[in-house]
């Protein structure tokens, strides 16, 4: 299993505090398809993923979800909910058998006064931000076409793993949607099965559909995103 000082937030600790950490951490075991906390869950505690993977989802009262991230061991998470005493605003789900470590927030707040815990905690706040601001790119500009040609480009090997149905769920689309893309990059020899496995025989044409084939043209793309959210939440 990962250890503590593999965790990005604790690499420039002192060594010297890894132990009196460690032996604060709660280590839970889990299992695929369970929830470590739902959305509107109030907690005290850092999430630490030491081993396994998790996606985190919004749900509307109908059900459907609005995949935010999947995130890989080694991780953290909670850090916005815990600093700000509000409620988690996603679902956390195993989507592989891992293990989660549970910090209680007071002991995070002892050593905010050491420079590099603390700027170890600031970076992982802003990588969340980012990976947001890149939700929101992709939920209010990207087309279905170049939502699915950016995941390619960035991780042909998911579409050899996963099925149809869950590579749909990660992009926000419907699962006949995602189908006519990928038998639209077929007819036009952009990708082709091999052996059994999608491999990419055009690139450049994945690179022109993200990047000016299927943008859509969007005036105010924060109130977009806002208001699609808003409508899934009323469905």
């Amino acid at each position: 299993m990962i250890e503590l000082h593999d965790i990005p937030m604790f690499t420039c600790l002192d060594q010297k505090f890894h132990k009196e950490l460690q032996n604060s951490i709660y280590i839970k075991k889990f299992s695929k398809n369970s929830i470590v906390f739902y959305e509107g869950d109030e907690s005290d505690y850092l999430y630490i993923l030491f081993e396994g993977q998790v996606q985190l989802y919004k749900t509307s009262p109908k059900g459907s979800q609005v995949q935010i991230n999947r995130m890989k061991a080694p991780n953290t998470l909670g850090e916005y909910a815990c600093f700000e005493k509000k409620p988690f605003p996603a679902t956390c789900e195993f989507i592989t058998d891992g293990v989660m470590g549970l910090m209680h927030f007071d002991k995070v707040y002892q050593y905010l006064d050491d420079k590099e815990f603390a700027w170890g905690l600031i970076k992982s706040l802003t990588s969340k931000v980012m990976l947001l601001s890149s939700l929101v790119h992709k939920e209010t500009i990207l087309s279905s076409e170049a939502k699915v040609a950016d995941l390619m480009i960035e991780e042909i090997t998911i579409f050899n793993r996963l099925k149809n149905n869950e590579i749909a769920g990660i992009l926000n689309l419907t699962p006949e949607t995602f189908s006519r893309v990928i038998s639209k990059f077929k007819k036009k020899s952009i990708v082709a099965m091999e052996n059994n496995k999608l491999k990419i025989l055009n690139r450049e044409a994945l690179y022109k559909i993200v990047e000016t084939n299927t943008v859509k043209e969007c005036s105010n793309c924060i109130s977009a995103f806002k208001a699609k959210i808003a409508v899934e939440e009323a469905k």
